[in-house]
């Protein structure tokens, strides 16, 4: 039957990613990860089933990446083109390019240094090192800091061990400016060298120290045509010590990560952090990207919305799709 080209990846933590395939581990406390080989290049021909990985965006070219899940939250590998379809301001669209490996990425850390994190470092530096275990080699990094205001600590770059040797030195002090660090890290985002960006934010609490307002970050998310991933390390509901800023934190980041097609990991428990963090990273693996070229040739500079809607395969549980929700159109 044709569903048995589908193959899902069990995910829950407990996974092995290699070049071809993924494995199942039960006994192991948490994914044991390898870096993919380069994609192949492909041959000079049009197969609109490739993408390739160091394709520069056409100003005309809209790119949605797309996670596919199960009820339980597993990863679904193997659909095909025909199972997607793109709907964009309710007019369908033709998908012209259709790619489901492992394409680059260029990746922002957003990695709060207030005090409240002080607890919290050790951990949020197992986090790092757990992501950057399913980096891609042709994938790209930068940090950004933030407590009192951001700083871009490090520029883009490959070397995974250059970030992860910032943050053995940092120290938690100051106040939490999640917004400013987040607008910070998105105009680094715009230098980004490959199609596919994601900001991948790490944070205990919710905004009390930032210039920029929800609504200027939420606009220029919008623009960037990249994906947020965040970790909130709150405290419990109940807590006496959560503050009105931090109450807010979760809805924030839920709602930014939400938008672009991303997720917000609420994190109860600090050593599951870096299970997290390595989930985080598998997910982004195993994404599909749909590209199409907008029926609506106006270029007015608008938000146009955006619906991906599956074509359900036979013999598999009911799916879900997660995606970009929109992009702004180019202006005159």
């Amino acid at each position: 039957m044709r569903n048995q080209a589908y193959k899902f990846f069990f995910l829950t933590g407990l996974a092995t990613i290699g070049a071809a395939a993924a494995a199942l581990l039960a006994q192991e406390p948490r994914p044991q990860i390898e870096p993919r080989p380069k994609a192949p290049q492909p041959a000079a021909d049009t197969d609109s089933k490739r993408l390739l990985p160091n394709l520069r965006i056409d100003t005309n070219l809209v790119l949605i990446p797309v996670t596919v899940t199960t009820p339980l939250n597993q990863f679904v590998t193997g659909m095909e083109k025909e199972n997607f379809r793109l709907i964009e301001d309710k007019v369908e669209q033709n998908v012209s390019y259709f790619a489901s490996f492992d394409a680059p990425l260029s990746i922002g850390l957003v990695f709060d240094i207030s005090g409240s994190m002080s607890n919290k470092l050790n951990k949020s530096r197992q986090a790092a090192a757990e992501f950057f275990k399913t980096a891609n080699p042709e994938d790209e990094f930068f940090l950004v800091e933030f407590n009192d205001r951001p700083q871009l600590v490090l520029p883009f770059t490959r070397a995974t061990e250059e970030i992860q040797n910032r943050l053995t030195f940092t120290q938690a002090k100051g106040r939490t400016a999640l917004l400013d660090g987040i607008y910070m890290a998105l105009q680094e985002l715009r230098k980004g060298k490959n199609p596919r960006r994601a900001l991948i934010i790490i944070s205990d609490g919710g905004d009390n120290s930032s210039r920029y307002t929800e609504t200027e970050v939420r606009n220029l998310l919008r623009e960037a045509d990249a994906q947020l991933y965040a970790m909130g390390i709150f405290e419990p509901v109940g807590s006496r010590g959560r503050s009105a800023e931090e109450l807010g934190g979760p809805g924030l980041l839920s709602e930014l990560a939400q938008m672009t097609g991303g997720r917000h990991f609420p994190v109860e428990n600090l050593n599951d952090l870096p299970d997290i963090a390595a989930k985080i990273g598998i997910e982004l693996r195993n994404q599909y990207v749909l590209g199409y070229i907008s029926k609506n040739l106006t270029r007015d500079g608008k938000y146009r919305r955006v619906t991906v809607k599956l074509n359900q395969p036979r013999g598999l549980p009911p799916l879900k799709a997660l995606y970009r929700q929109g992009y702004y159109a180019p202006s005159q």
